[in-house]
């Protein structure tokens, strides 16, 4: 039986990774300082004795003593509202966590993978995103502390490979979506579905002509897994290529919420939001054989439920 740790591990993107390395026959470790995750992510898996969790943070180092087959570095807060909330853990976090993480799995002879970012890419001049193009990112804005840090995780990944030969991949992750996001995220899908579901106005910053592409959460974990099992080492994009700008995304989920909420515009937050994103997943299809599957819907069908129980508690 392979056994994975995953640091971040009850996190939105990790918790759905448990899920799917458990179905194939994994054991799992997730270890989590609980800073953006929550134990609610893995209720469900009280009683699986395939799954444990731990409570570290890989910043101050990690204590494993038993054999690991893999390591799966999931750890760091990445909403806008973290990137000016707490900066510097995740700076900490992509650079001594990720360095904490490879060590982890050098000792192990483990297999590695980095989850990396779109935003690495900055504000693209570059339209759709190659794994090829170096990026344009403003080191002194607020969204830098994310952006720098995940391309020197990735930098680390890559010296860890040619010095130790630890056996790396890296994914570039788009913007992903579904069940699990926290309701405070910060990000589009969380706040339109929010404002809508409670009749607040959703608000759309600029004009609204921003495009971004949504890849449904157990789409990423399959592209994830797909590249884990492989003999590529990446970087490779996951993520969906069909592009929607903000103002035709909030007027999706106002018609599917049924919502009486207004469309409002503000004024744009960060001079660094990026006006395009979308992956090129060419490397992705001719090496990994992945392709999105879930439909923008359906995904967003799954997503509101989620959302709607979540405010029923809270209420």
């Amino acid at each position: 039986m392979p056994r994975a740790l995953i640091t971040g591990g009850v996190g939105f993107l990790a918790s759905h990774l448990c899920d799917r390395l458990l179905a194939e026959g994994f054991e799992v470790v997730a270890i989590d300082n609980l800073i953006t995750g929550s134990l609610d992510n893995v209720s469900h898996l009280a009683n699986e004795p395939r799954f444990s969790y731990e409570n570290q943070d890989v910043i101050e180092g990690i204590a494993y003593s038993g054999e690991l087959d893999y390591v799966f570095h999931l750890a760091s807060p990445a909403s806008p509202v973290d990137f000016i909330q707490v900066p510097l853990e995740i700076m900490r976090v992509n650079s001594r966590g990720t360095e904490n993480a490879l060590e982890l799995a050098r000792q192990k002879g483990a297999r590695f993978l980095f989850t990396s970012t779109s935003e690495v890419y900055g504000d693209p001049l570059e339209h759709p995103q190659q794994e090829e193009y170096r990026g344009n990112v403003n080191t002194l804005g607020v969204r830098g502390v994310y952006d720098e840090s995940k391309r020197y995780g990735e930098s680390i990944v890559m010296a860890y490979r040619r010095l130790y030969n630890v056996d790396t991949k890296l994914v570039r992750i788009f913007n992903t979506f579904g069940p699990r996001m926290r309701l405070d995220d910060g990000r589009v899908v969380p706040n339109f579905m929010r404002q809508a579901l409670t009749g607040e106005p959703i608000t759309v910053y600029g004009a609204g002509t921003q495009t971004r592409s949504f890849c449904y959460c157990t789409d990423l974990i399959d592209g994830i897994f797909r590249l884990i099992t492989s003999e590529q080492q990446g970087p490779i994009n996951i993520g969906n290529p069909t592009e929607h700008t903000m103002l035709e995304f909030a007027q999706k989920i106002k018609n599917l919420v049924d919502s009486s909420s207004e469309i409002v515009f503000r004024p744009m937050l960060t001079e660094d939001d990026p006006k395009q994103r979308r992956p090129d997943i060419t490397k992705a299809k001719t090496l990994l054989g992945w392709e999105p599957r879930v439909s923008l819907e359906e995904g967003l069908r799954e997503t509101v439920a989620y959302f709607q129980g979540r405010l029923n508690r809270i209420a």
